[in-house]
């Protein structure tokens, strides 16, 4: 991605004082069970001359507050993707300090409805393997339900908080000429963890204004392309949102940024909606920034 020159800075200390690094887990019960028994008779029935697949049973068919569950895992974790940057591969996302607080404050909800969620679902269990049994027929089998003491701990809400490294800090007695390799090591991951971070703030940028641009089209003869109310609310979120995460200072970003913020300020989706000239002038703005930032 081109952002006409644009280098994330390597301040270790600076990144260190602006940022830190949050572990967020929701995990839910799978409820799933390998039915041997169908699968072969599948087998048998097709006719296959080997294993052709296996049948996935679910062992709630038929309820849905399990299936709730999930999504609102699904919809937690993806949260937590949206108001975080990269970081590693494990499951590590970087947290601005600035933001730690609203952070904090959005997860304790997040985590209340969890948790009541799955505090129902567990005062229900007996009552729902009842309504699966009504539901799966002769696929059902009790004894591969486990208790509900063993099902509660298939469900988990965790998070942890840890500072960003410094390089400067890393010390071990292996000698001079490897510790120096390894420091080398690190500040290389740590400039190529950061750059990542901050690509994905301009291609959140990038995608919002392509978004806008595709949504904000008025044709030849008047015809407007269709749009969600989200279309300007979730741009202004945006630009809200990259005040915090420009964790480098970099000046074409937040000037970028600005120059959305103004193009869209005030408005909604309902004035976008129905006024042709405002779609056409905040369209030419949008495009606008487009081509003066080459992402």
């Amino acid at each position: 991605m081109n952002t006409q020159g644009f280098e994330p800075q390597s301040e270790h200390i600076s990144i260190a004082s602006s940022a830190m690094l949050i572990e967020l887990s929701v995990k839910a019960w799978g409820a799933s069970k390998t039915d041997r028994k169908v699968s072969e008779e599948v087998d048998i029935a097709k006719k296959t001359q080997a294993r052709g697949g296996k049948y996935e049973k679910d062992l709630m068919a038929g309820t849905r507050l399990l299936h709730e569950i999930t999504k609102c895992a699904a919809r937690i974790r993806g949260w937590n993707v949206q108001v975080t940057l990269p970081w590693n591969d494990q499951g590590l996302r970087l947290l601005p300090s600035s933001k730690f607080f609203d952070y904090m404050a959005q997860l304790d909800k997040h985590r209340t409805e969890y948790e009541g969620m799955v505090d129902d679902f567990l005062n229900r269990y007996d009552e729902m393997v009842s309504a699966a049994a009504m539901n799966l027929g002769e696929m059902f089998d009790r004894n591969e339900y486990p208790s509900a003491e063993e099902v509660k701990k298939k469900f988990a809400f965790a998070f942890a908080i840890s500072p960003v490294p410094v390089s400067g800090d890393f010390r071990v007695d292996i000698g001079t000429k490897a510790n120096e390799e390894l420091v080398k090591q690190f500040q290389e991951a740590f400039d190529s963890r950061i750059s990542e971070a901050m690509s994905e703030c301009w291609q959140r940028l990038h995608n919002c204004l392509t978004h806008l641009s595709d949504r904000l089209q008025v044709s030849d003869t008047g015809t407007k392309t269709v749009f969600r109310d989200s279309l300007m609310s979730n741009a202004q979120e945006l630009c809200d949102l990259l005040k915090h995460m420009n964790l480098t200072g970099d000046p074409k970003l937040e000037a970028a940024r600005r120059e959305l913020s103004d193009a869209i300020f005030g408005l909604d989706s309902q004035d976008m909606r129905h006024d042709a000239d405002m779609r056409t002038e905040v369209k030419s703005k949008v495009d606008e920034i487009l081509s003066k930032f080459q992402f």
